[in-house]
């Protein structure tokens, strides 16, 4: 019995000594993880000493609880930290910062009470400490904002065509009519096999979901370039002309820690080059991470804890210059606290939307808006001290981490993420809307009788004194929120072509509102194809349906004053080439004349008839319209009667019977008799003169 015993207690002992080795093991395997950032890695070794560790060892087990508790806050694992950080308390191995970050994650759990009572305590012990009292105000406040849901405006839905069983965050929308959604997201499609030693999942790629041509959402898709890899790519944005794309990249490497880069990837049609690495400092020892574009396209808005932040995660702006990178700048107070400042995005009318939880909140990350004091001038974009803050409520806040907003043009809707409810700390992408009565313009600035011009600019002058340079989009599209009550002249010019303005009076409405413009703008150097113009039959005489298009040419000549043109007309191929010539000159003066009439000085205006001299050459816009015809084709008369269908004949004989202008100079005025500049008249001094003044000189 007494050699029973005896192997019993020695088999005990190897036991004991074995878990006590293996227990070791793990947290030396777990601390190699976690110095690396390989925090759901790391958090499995803890828990297996953590299990290995006998209860009567106290302080060891509440040590190696303390661990595992800090690696699943990282990983969003809020209940199992919540569990291991009250493991750590109960084995009194938990300090005031584990304390806090209990605190934390009470909110985030929305146990507001249990918060309130954790940071009532450690305000006791750590009175001067801004960041307990920022969670007690929240573990108070956050009860009303949810009371108070129906008085915040929003709603919000949760869009699980966009989610994946995995983790799906930072969408942003694209395109000229926000008909892209790119999204970054660590499914199963995601490029790789392997795991990552951060999150548990793969390593995270940008994906892509369209609109189809009935305006409904499809499904993300993997985007087909070099734009992703077997490392972590996402939290994407993009300049105002949708070229280039800002990205977060994060590189792998088994034996140093990870630093999140900003890249960018430029656009070639529909794809997306491989990242290169933005040097934005020579610091390779900070994170840079979370880039968003002003919507002036002249500053890198970004993330980052280098030094000279305020503590954490802080928010940084760079100035866009045809260099690189300019001067950089911290956004400092109000905007960045000693937490986290994370995800900036910008609203089109100015509004700077990021996520924090340094500021009162809800629980985790809440999103806040930090809105412009004043209107800003088109060249800058505001600095924090610059903007007042103000938190949205619920539901577009909730207890989880809420962040990534991304807005359909001006419009309060759009789409954001959150991990609200979900036990694994997954994010999933939501969609919002508040209801706001906002008037916008939107206008299209085109060749005339031709395609958009994406290089145009748009001057937009309002009574309000409202005073804005506009660039277009591809489409040759802008929109503009505009304000009731305000008169706007806008100017629609490009080089190359001559200018259009159009006037906008804008009243008070209940409902949302959008106005259209068209800015038809007439080339300088071809043939302008004037529509609409009806002579009775073989004879020069205007018809009265032709005065709509004669009064258009004639704001033209109005809103061009230094501009001369030669107005010609054109007839078919049929009938002597006499008879035609004289009948085409006849019209061109019957134009001519109507012009005069209404005001148009006659030595700006040529006429001239050309009769069948001159058939028409087919430009791309018009084989849209006819797919039998060409670019490039000219509709004479061996090609019309080569034609055996009499229907296609006929209407390039109707496309031959036109009446054109091309512009001959564009200095008319400008020079006196003797060749030299005339001077400019000087502005009185007059509100109302001073006013026009500084529209003529934009103008």
């Amino acid at each position: 019995m007494r050699q029973s015993i005896y192997q019993f207690i020695i088999g005990s002992l190897i036991v004991l000594l074995l878990a006590g080795c293996g227990a070791e093991a793990a947290m030396k395997k777990g601390d190699r993880f976690y110095a690396l950032g390989e925090y759901f890695d790391a958090s499995a070794q803890y828990k297996k000493a953590y299990s290995m560790t006998k209860s009567k060892e106290r302080p060891l087990r509440g040590q190696r609880a303390l661990k595992m508790a800090d690696c699943y806050r990282r990983i969003n694992y809020t209940q199992k930290a919540i569990a291991a950080y009250n493991n750590a308390v109960r084995y009194k191995q938990a300090d005031s910062t584990a304390l806090f970050h209990l605190g934390q994650l009470l909110l985030k759990n929305g146990n507001y009470k249990e918060a309130e009572n954790v940071f009532k305590a450690l305000l006791d012990s750590m009175p001067d400490n801004p960041l307990v009292k920022v969670g007690l105000e929240s573990a108070r406040r956050a009860p009303k904002w949810k009371a108070d849901a129906a008085l915040s405006g929003y709603t919000v839905k949760r869009e699980d065509l966009f989610n994946s069983r995995r983790a799906d965050f930072s969408p942003m929308l694209a395109g000229d009519d926000y008909d892209q959604l790119f999204i970054t997201s660590t499914r199963n499609q995601a490029v790789g096999d392997e795991l990552s030693g951060i999150t548990g999942t793969k390593p995270s790629d940008i994906f892509m979901a369209t609109k189809d041509d009935k305006g409904k959402w499809q499904k993300p898709e993997a985007i087909e370039s070099e734009l992703n890899t077997e490392q972590d790519e996402g939290a994407c944005a993009f300049t105002p002309d949708s070229k280039t794309m800002y990205l977060t990249v994060c590189k792998t490497d088994p034996n140093y820690p990870r630093y999140a880069k900003i890249a960018t990837s430029n656009r070639s049609d529909a794809s997306w080059s491989k990242p290169q690495e933005l040097e934005i400092t020579k610091d390779t020892l900070s994170l840079f991470a979370h880039p968003a574009i002003s919507p002036d396209g002249m500053w890198l808005y970004f993330v980052s804890d280098m030094p000279g932040g305020m503590g954490g995660l802080d928010i940084w702006r760079a100035q866009l210059t045809t260099s690189g990178i300019g001067a950089l700048e911290n956004l400092g107070y109000p905007i960045n606290t000693p937490a986290d400042e994370m995800f900036p995005t910008f609203r089109p009318n100015g509004d700077l939307y990021f996520s924090s939880n340094g500021h009162p909140g809800m629980g985790g990350l809440d999103i806040f808006i930090a809105e412009p004091i004043s209107e800003q001038n088109q060249s800058s974009t505001p600095n924090s001290s610059q903007f007042i803050l103000s938190h949205p409520g619920f539901p577009l806040n909730s207890q989880g981490d809420d962040f990534g907003m991304t807005f359909e043009g001006l419009h309060n809707r759009g789409f954001f993420c959150s991990n609200r409810g979900d036990g694994r700390g997954w994010d999933h992408i939501y969609s919002f809307e508040k209801h706001e009565v906002i008037q916008t313009v939107k206008g299209w600035v085109y060749e005339q009788d031709g395609y958009e011009l994406p290089q145009a600019l748009v001057y937009m002058v309002g009574n309000d004194g409202t005073n804005k340079k506009l660039s277009v989009k591809g489409d040759g599209s802008f929109t503009e929120e505009i304000q009731p009550g305000v008169d706007y002249v806008f100017l629609g010019t490009c080089k190359g072509y001559l200018n259009h303005t159009e006037q906008l009076k804008v009243d008070t409405v209940k409902e949302s509102e959008e106005y259209v413009l068209q800015f038809p703008l007439a080339s300088i150097t071809a043939p302008v194809l004037i529509n609409n113009i009806f002579y009775d039959f073989d004879k020069a005489t205007l018809r009265p349906e032709s005065t709509v298009a004669l009064d258009n040419l004639i704001k033209l000549l109005n809103e061009n004053p230094n501009v001369t043109i030669e107005l010609s007309a054109h007839t078919d191929y049929r009938g002597s080439e006499a008879y035609n010539k004289r009948l085409s000159q006849r019209r061109a003066e019957s134009v001519v004349n109507y012009l005069t009439e209404h005001g148009i000085a006659a030595d700006r205006l040529s006429p001239m008839g050309y009769g069948k001299e001159k058939p028409k050459t087919i430009k791309r816009k018009l084989t849209e319209k006819y797919d039998w015809l060409k670019e490039g084709d000219v509709l004479t008369e061996e090609f019309i009667t080569a034609l055996k269908d009499e229907e296609k004949q006929e209407i390039c004989n109707q496309l031959n019977r036109r009446t054109e202008f091309i512009v001959l100079r564009t200095t008319y005025g400008l020079f006196d008799t003797d060749g030299k500049p005339k001077e400019e008249p000087q502005p009185k001094n007059d509100k109302k003169e001073e006013q026009a003044a500084t529209e003529d000189d934009l103008f």
